[in-house]
Formats: C-alpha cells, sequence, structure tokens
C-alpha cells in the first residue's frame, strides 16, 4: 500500500518507526503481543478484543489507533495485518454475556480468549506456545500469566496494539453489518449499536431486539 513517496513516505516512516518505541524496548521478548478491544460502549451486539503479534521489522504502511483511520483504510488494513502477523487472534463475548458479567468481565474474557486463540496459532506455526509479552490498552487483565504492560492510549503509540485495535474494529463492524440484516430498521449497518440519536429512536419505535445489551438499555425502554 505504497500510494505515498518523497517527503510524505519518510513522515509515515518516522511515525512508525516511534510506534515501535515499546517493542524497541522490550527487544528481549521475542515474541510481543498488542491487545486492545472494539464496542464496549454500544448499547447492542458483542465486545470483541483482538491479540496480534508482529514481527520486529513489521512495517505496515498508516497502521494507527483504529479511531484515527477512514473505514476505507481500516478495511484496506485488515487483511494485510493478518497477512503480516505472526500470529493473531480475536475474542467475541455476545450481548446476553455482557448482561450476565458485565461489560468490564466481558471484555476481560474477550482479551483472554483472543490471547489464548493467538498463542494457539503461534504454536500450530511452530514457533512458540504463547506471546512472552502482552501490551495493552489501558487495561491489565485479570487472570492471565503473562507479564503485562498497560499503556495509556496505547493504540497510537504501539503498532502491536493498533493492528490489534485494527483487528478488533473491522470484525465487530462486519459482525454488526449482518446483524443489520437479520434486524432491519435498527440502523446497526451505520452506527455499529452505538447510542446514536436516531439508534434510540429506532430502539423507542421497535423496542429491543435479541442483540440488544438489557443492561444498557433500561432508560430508553
Amino acid at each position: 500500500m505504497r500510494e505515498l513517496k518523497g517527503e510524505r513516505l519518510e513522515k509515515e516512516l518516522e511515525r512508525l518507526k516511534l510506534m515501535h518505541e515499546y517493542e524497541n524496548a522490550h527487544a528481549e521478548y521475542a515474541f510481543i503481543a498488542g491487545v486492545d478491544e472494539a464496542g464496549r460502549g454500544p448499547l447492542a451486539g458483542p465486545v470483541v478484543a483482538a491479540c496480534c503479534i508482529l514481527p520486529k521489522d513489521a512495517e505496515i504502511l498508516y497502521l494507527n489507533d483504529s479511531k484515527k483511520l477512514s473505514e476505507k483504510r481500516r478495511e484496506a488494513l485488515f487483511p494485510e495485518v493478518k497477512e503480516k502477523a505472526l500470529a493473531y487472534g480475536v475474542g467475541i463475548i455476545d450481548e446476553a454475556t455482557i448482561d450476565e458479567i458485565n461489560i468490564l468481565q466481558a471484555d476481560y474474557e474477550a482479551m483472554r480468549v483472543a490471547i489464548s486463540l493467538a498463542s494457539k496459532m503461534l504454536e500450530e506455526k511452530g514457533l512458540g506456545k504463547a506471546p512472552e509479552l502482552l501490551l495493552n490498552d489501558a487495561v491489565t487483565i485479570p487472570g492471565v500469566d503473562i507479564p503485562q504492560i498497560s499503556i495509556i492510549k496505547g493504540d497510537a503509540k504501539s503498532v502491536s496494539i493498533a493492528a490489534a485495535s485494527v483487528l478488533a474494529k473491522v470484525t465487530r463492524d462486519h459482525l454488526m453489518e449482518k446483524y443489520d440484516e437479520m434486524y432491519p430498521g435498527y440502523g446497526f449497518a451505520k452506527h455499529k449499536g452505538y447510542g446514536t440519536a436516531a439508534h434510540i429512536q429506532a430502539l423507542k419505535e421497535l423496542g429491543p431486539c435479541p442483540i440488544h445489551r438489557r443492561s444498557f438499555i433500561k432508560k430508553f425502554v
């Protein structure tokens, strides 16, 4: 995806170099994984987490916090991240479980699932049994034996976390687009389940559908 040339390309490569800071600071670890999530705030749909292990020399132009990227850019990066990653995993926890155990615990569980799946892929490739270090976006995940570093706004500071951010966000967006076909009228494909004015209005008019988080919509219905 080398659309940039000259000075603009140099600036982009310099930005990416800075995003390797945390990975380079822990170069003694062979496999460093970034962990991030998408979908903590929406009124509907699952929470999705991703764990991504990139090669140390990974160069993925435009890679950044998924929230700072256009949908078109995220969609373009999604297959590139998966192709270049040494291993990755995506954990999906549905709305019923979110209602049962609360969003924070569901978020942690999605991350643990993502880490487990990435570890399995790493092992299947004969590279190792698990990541040696986790770089997390602003959380410390309970129930995980791997050393962790919590980085505030890590998805904009670490290439590994940024890669996980893209995987989680695009995976969840695709799920919500499928749900839009299953449950028309709510606009899931557009707002992805977040509490926009249009979504809240549809919720009041149509009532909740099966993917709405009951613990999130009490004040609306």
